[in-house]
């Protein structure tokens, strides 16, 4: 199928119970060792090792996922107050790419504002270092965070099942898109959360840089386009750029709060 599609493979890594028990280097390389394995008899394209919040255990995956000889993608579940262990998003981006990450960023826990943040510390920490050529790449969830705390999402009331009120729009990925890749970001994804109208946002707004629209995009109208036809003339005036980038949506709770208070479970 990814062939079909002129599409890339990916194996993927993440945090192993065995680092939090803290059974040691050579145990968690052995866990992770024998997935590279099979990703490896599978001959995947690249590895990603994601959804890490401590960069020591990163660190070891990384070192794993290079002895397979494949590119290697490192993505952090941390915000712009650096990972658990209290190691900056600056030096962890630094330390991922020295540990041998093609590819460094953050991946899940925080909205695609809260992510960029992180990505301009991150940056700031590869350039300071000359480190410099490290590609980033960033995949946000679609709920907005701005509430979160060092925990993120995970920690909020409405974690894991009340979630849908936070979602972003298109009109935010549309955003979240261009101001990603001005910073520099070429690996622009999405976490929990990410429908399939959220991806081709990204690309839609991207086109000019991609060389084309995204197939979706034919009737569905980039901004809005096909509502010029509706009955309506109020829906017909909302056809524009303009409209949707300036909407600030309701969400049609009456009494609801805008933010909630993060339970903070890490610090208990």
């Amino acid at each position: 199928m990814a062939a079909e599609g002129n599409a890339l493979t990916c194996g993927g890594l993440s945090q192993c119970p065995s680092y939090i028990e803290g059974l040691g280097e050579a145990k968690v390389k052995s866990e992770f060792r024998k997935q590279v394995n099979e990703f490896v008899k599978q001959d995947i394209d690249f590895l990603v090792c994601e959804y890490f919040d401590h960069i020591e255990e990163m660190e070891w995956a990384i070192q794993v996922c290079k002895e397979s000889g494949k590119a290697v993608g490192a993505t952090m579940c941390i915000g712009p107050e650096g990972d658990m262990s209290g190691v900056s998003a600056a030096e962890c981006a630094i330390r991922m790419s020295r540990a041998g990450a093609d590819l460094v960023g953050a991946n899940c826990h925080y909205d695609p504002f809260v992510s960029l943040e992180t990505m301009k510390k991150m940056k700031q920490g590869l350039d300071a270092a000359g480190l410099n050529k490290t590609y980033l790449m960033m995949q946000p969830i679609a709920y907005h965070t701005p509430d979160a705390g060092k925990q993120g999402f995970i920690d909020l009331p409405e974690f894991p099942f009340a979630l849908e009120g936070r979602i972003g729009t298109r009109w935010d990925m549309h955003r979240y898109a261009r101001e990603a890749f001005e910073l520099g970001v070429r690996y622009i994804g999405g976490c929990c959360g990410f429908e399939p109208y959220h991806i081709r946002a990204i690309a839609e707004e991207l086109s000019a840089e991609r060389g084309g629209l995204p197939e979706g995009s034919k009737k569905h109208d980039k901004w809005g386009g096909g509502l010029e036809m509706h009955t309506k003339p109020w829906v017909r005036a909302r056809a524009s750029k303009e409209y949707w980038e300036n909407l600030k949506p309701a969400s049609g709770r009456p009494f609801c709060p805008s933010m909630n208070k993060p339970d903070n479970w890490a610090k208990h």
